[in-house]
């Protein structure tokens, strides 16, 4: 079992940047693949960024690409979502979520994602 706990939310202007955390629980984390999905009011939940068990291979998704980076530190049980270059539509709530599957399938839909946090609003003003 795995539990997650996001953190570092908040209201930011465009432009600015904000740089979430999600704490986990239990022993596995070093063999275990990460992600941050969000959900827009009214939208469907979407896949924002995924890294591998090693940290060693990154997937985003088109929309942040070049703005958001996601990191970990497996010797603190932590993933990390650095967010720079803020727009008014990345407003959202956003997951962590966690999978003994791959970053690659993480990105095909939250539907087979097991353990998620409860999630960390995130608000862009323009």
């Amino acid at each position: 079992q795995v539990q997650l706990v996001e953190s570092g939310g908040g209201l930011v202007q465009a432009g600015g940047s904000l740089r979430l955390s999600c704490a986990a629980s239990g022993r596995t984390f070093s063999s275990i693949a990460m992600g941050w999905f969000r959900q827009a009011p009214g939208k469907e939940r979407e896949f924002v960024a995924t890294i591998s068990s090693g940290g060693g291979v990154t997937y985003y998704s088109d929309s942040v690409k070049g703005r958001f980076t996601i990191s970990r530190d497996n010797a603190k049980n932590t993933v990390y979502l650095e967010m720079n270059s803020l727009k008014p539509e990345d407003t959202a709530n956003y997951y962590c979520a966690a999978s003994r599957g791959t970053a690659q399938t993480m990105t095909y839909g939250s539907d087979a994602i097991p353990y998620w946090g409860k999630g960390t609003l995130v608000t862009v003003s323009s």
